[in-house]
């Protein structure tokens, strides 16, 4: 059952109302299929730094233990399959209620569910590329090199290869600025999984007209939307789903 269903109807009215929506996708997500929220309590980020570890200081000062604790964090993420609530959102879209999916995970889990028009603004775990000739190789290549206990080099130049995830650091990519051109495309976004608590990516929520949040605990922004829906992103999706589909 939905978590919260007189909300869940409410969402579905403002949805039908609203279609050609913006989705911004957080952590919540895709916690539901089993990677962790590292910034939560009790997450990764309570016991390492990720400044010292996961930045771009840390990649270029120290790459011997980036990579070490990259391929261990992020490795099995490309085993995880999507939930409900990616297959959710992919279903929506294709019915022409979700007009853009605006993710801050860089697990690629909404590509795997089918969503087709999605803005990654932290990147994504698929490739890495090469900081001297800019080539493009999977990151199972990279990955392997580590398990080999070398570092991941480029066989073309054997230069140094970077994951294409936006680190600490990092400016943000062209998605982000194709993100908020979406949202000022859409009067509804609708927030999922996500506290709102990382900037610049929380400034999604800010740039439409209608606020929708679906998400286990409190967000800076509650007090700002339209339906407010206390829930796991796979029942009330789907729940969503059923309702305007």
């Amino acid at each position: 059952m939905c978590a919260s269903c007189a909300e869940i109807e409410r969402l579905a009215e403002l949805l039908q109302a609203h279609k050609g929506a913006t989705v911004l996708t957080g952590a919540g997500i895709s916690t539901e299929s089993g990677i962790p929220d590292f910034r939560s309590p009790g997450g990764l980020y309570e016991s390492i730094d990720p400044m010292d570890y996961l930045s771009v200081n840390a990649l270029t000062r120290h790459p011997e233990r980036f990579w070490t604790y990259f391929a261990k964090i992020f490795g099995p993420v490309g085993e995880v399959e999507p939930n409900a609530g990616h297959v959710a959102l992919a279903r929506l879209e294709a019915a022409g209620f979700v007009a853009t999916v605006v993710t801050q995970n860089i697990d690629g889990l909404h590509h795997k569910a089918g969503s087709q028009h999605v803005l990654e603004v932290h990147g994504h775990l698929r490739t890495v590329h090469c900081e001297g000739c800019d080539r493009t190789f999977p990151m199972s290549e990279a990955l392997d090199q580590v398990a080999a206990g070398g570092l991941p080099y480029c066989p073309q130049c054997e230069g140094a290869l970077r994951p294409d995830v936006v680190l600490f650091g990092d400016p943000m990519p062209m998605a982000f600025a194709r993100a908020i051109e979406a949202a000022h495309r859409s009067s509804l976004t609708i927030v999922v999984g996500s506290s709102l608590t990382v900037s610049p990516a929380n400034s999604i929520a800010q740039l439409t007209e209608h606020l929708a949040i679906v998400n286990r605990d409190p967000t800076p922004a509650d007090r700002h939307a339209d339906v407010l829906v206390r829930g796991g992103a796979g029942d009330s999706l789907s729940a969503l789903a059923e309702a305007v589909l």
